[in-house]
């Protein structure tokens, strides 16, 4: 084969990196990437972590790329145990969500449930403006549900009746992990759980406690009404 020209060999160059696009082998470079950098910190890392997973955390984020649950906390691998969905919802009929609840709490035996919203949620902004998205719409209906519960709250924070809804509704999704089987027997038979409600910040990255912590099942209603009226409070 004679040398190529400059012309075909750009054609080649464009042919590879389509090629490498299509089989996504910049991820695969990333990730090997990572693993030599994890290894360099610490060369027993992968093995150690094959042999055992322990978790102290379960957290029920939202599946917005942009809120990468490990990353923001600062934990590694097998640190945190993660249920991502949009809108960061706990609904009674996801037997999805409660499987990953009851192998949390009962198998894994983590110690602490994290609920976290974020700012900017899509999926609440939808619902707050009665947007039509399609078969998602049935799933932000719970949303919707949190809306018209907190209509005045929502209302009353005027251009920032987004950020309100956002952070009810993991107020409120806080509520639905406490009232789950799994967290009422759990509590029942003692075993240490704490329910937190947590907000992520797309501006600053930073995370806010929305002092919506249940630790028992007879605090959760105190918990859940003094967490909803400190929101009127920061208007």
């Amino acid at each position: 084969m004679g040398q190529l020209l400059p012309i075909e060999k750009s054609g080649v160059l464009r042919f590879l990196a389509a090629a490498d696009m299509k089989n996504l082998g910049h991820l695969f470079q990333n990730n090997q990437a990572w693993a030599e950098a994890i290894r360099r910190r610490d060369p027993e890392f992968f093995l150690k972590l094959s042999r055992q997973q322990l978790p102290q955390y379960l957290w029920i984020g939202c599946s917005d790329s942009r809120v990468p649950a490990n990353e923001i906390v600062g934990l590694l691998p097998g640190e945190l145990f993660v249920h991502r969905n949009v809108a960061n919802l706990v609904v009674h009929t996801d037997l999805n969500c409660l499987s990953v609840m009851q192998f949390a709490v009962e198998i894994l035996k983590v110690r602490h449930i994290i609920v976290c919203g974020h700012y900017g949620c899509s999926g609440v902004g939808a619902a707050l403006r009665r947007e039509r998205l399609g078969l998602s719409d049935n799933w932000l209906r719970h949303v919707e549900d949190v809306r018209q519960k907190h209509e005045q709250r929502v209302a009353e924070a005027g251009q920032q009746g987004g950020d309100r809804l956002c952070e009810l509704n993991v107020i409120e999704q806080v509520v639905n992990v406490c009232e789950t089987t799994i967290t009422r027997d759990a509590w029942e038979r003692g075993q240490e759980l704490t329910v937190h409600g947590w907000i992520y910040g797309l501006k600053d990255g930073l995370l806010h406690d929305l002092n919506v912590t249940v630790g028992d099942g007879r605090s959760a209603g105190q918990a859940y009404q003094a967490a909803v009226a400190g929101l009127g409070a920061k208007a």
